[in-house]
């Protein structure tokens, strides 16, 4: 793009991942930047320092095998010249086959960066609205009560979350499907019976899963109201079972119309996984939302019939998070349908994961330049992982709709063909998921301002 000298700014709200990446793009592409950060003058809870860019949990940005989700990626970031990614292999530190980083060093490296661009003015300042004129909203989970309200009031309060429950999902693949079986309750929606499978538990099985949960070791809350403050509508499945041994057979493992074919009559207990709407091949354990380790919740979860060998691609979270309904209210481009000159990104666009954030601040920035010069916005292909991960946001299923990290479930499956030639080799099948993804990309990447 070409450079746009003087000129309105784009404003991007919040110093953190997606926050600073998008700034860096919007400046990278000839636009002239304000990054607005209320920290340290105003602390959140979770945030330990002012720096822009502070790793408030993990220092891990997951796994750096190749041919995974988490790598493709990344590797997508890489080629599209993510400064945070060269951030983060400045400060990586040793950590097996994950990119683990020095997150101090990693803060710094980003300020630097940001510092060396004169097109970004930064200005630790808080902001109870978003300023006129191109602005990416990027204030991650905790965003102030006043920028809060004034999101809610832009986008309509019910559509605004505040407390995620997160159950965890499975490939459909590592459910033993000769014990879980398909069905509605009392035979309902037969059309879509094959929508969900039932892991039926009889009396022995089902106390031990909750002697088992009951003394599984919970995560450790970054913000002290994570473990203070439960709303009943998203009660973690250990608080439930802490309110009596049956408490949880009256809730979300309740068996009731249901009849296992193997035994001719109702389960004990019963979980429900339900079939993920645009997660290929994935399964929710409907109402799983726990508070667990997530080594723990692996233990514990494999102790569900049907479930002993099941692949997580995503572990239950109780937690703050505050994100908006994006399928509502944006587009592939991450820009507010009713006002395109605002875009999300972050977390509070509904993404999960450090990486995720940075993709979606990548996306947000290089999109609010397109807009700034006139210039055409390019979603990204469905078959690559930034494509398919915007494609969530905006076109996921509104109604429960929870953030997402990257999987392969969230890309589009292979043709036929090639799945059948490669169905008994799934490392065959995701090295050839990220062949065509880079393939793609590549030419996106030699299309109109690609690069």
């Amino acid at each position: 793009m070409p450079p746009r000298a003087g000129g309105a700014p784009v404003h991007v709200i919040g110093g953190g991942l997606a926050g600073c990446e998008a700034a860096y793009q919007a400046a990278r592409s000839g636009c002239r930047v304000i990054l607005y950060e209320m920290r340290p003058a105003h602390q959140t809870p979770a945030h330990k320092t002012g720096n822009l860019a502070e790793l408030v949990c993990s220092n891990s940005l997951k796994t750096e095998q190749e041919d995974s989700a988490p790598w493709l990626l990344k590797e997508e970031l890489r080629r599209m010249s993510s400064m945070l990614l060269r951030a983060a292999a400045e400060a990586r530190v040793p950590g097996g086959h994950a990119l683990v980083v020095d997150r101090d060093v990693f803060a710094q490296a980003v300020m630097a960066a940001l510092a060396t661009e004169p097109a970004i003015e930064v200005r630790r300042e808080e902001l109870a609205g978003i300023p006129d004129g191109i602005a990416i909203v990027a204030s991650g989970p905790l965003t102030s009560d006043a920028l809060t309200a004034r999101i809610a009031a832009l986008t309509g309060s019910g559509r605004l979350f505040f407390y995620d429950a997160i159950s965890p999902i499975v490939a459909a693949d590592s459910v033993d499907t000769s014990t879980a079986f398909a069905a509605s309750r009392y035979g309902k929606s037969l059309d879509a019976s094959d929508d969900y499978l039932n892991c039926p538990f009889d009396k022995d099985q089902y106390e031990r899963f909750v002697d088992a949960l009951l003394a599984a070791g919970s995560a450790a809350a970054h913000i002290a109201e994570d473990n203070a403050r439960y709303f009943e509508s998203c009660l973690p499945i250990e608080e439930i079972a802490r309110r009596g041994r049956d408490t949880l057979r009256f809730g979300p493992m309740k068996p009731m119309g249901l009849t296992d074919p193997r035994t001719g009559h109702r389960p004990y207990a019963v979980v429900q996984l339900r079939k993920e709407n645009l997660r290929a091949e994935s399964y929710n354990l409907v109402g799983f939302q726990n508070h667990m380790r997530f080594g723990e919740q692996a233990r514990v979860l494999r102790m569900i019939p049907g479930l002993e060998n099941a692949e997580f691609l995503r572990f239950g979270q109780v937690h703050r998070n505050t994100y908006i309904n994006g399928p509502l209210l944006v587009n592939a481009a991450l820009q507010l349908k009713t006002d395109p000159r605002i875009f999300f990104a972050g977390q509070i666009s509904g993404v999960e994961g450090y990486v995720e954030a940075i993709a979606t601040g990548l996306m947000a920035g290089r999109a609010a330049a397109a807009l700034a010069h006139g210039i055409e916005i390019r979603p990204l292909p469905r078959e690559t992982a930034l494509g398919s991960l915007c494609h969530y946001i905006s076109a996921a299923d509104p109604n429960g709709y929870q953030p997402a990290n990257i999987t392969f479930d969230l890309l589009p499956q292979l043709d036929e063909e090639t799945r059948q030639r490669l169905r008994r080799d799934k490392h065959a099948r995701h090295a050839e998921v990220c062949r065509r993804a880079l393939a793609k990309l590549e030419e996106y990447l030699a299309g109109p301002a690609g690069a």
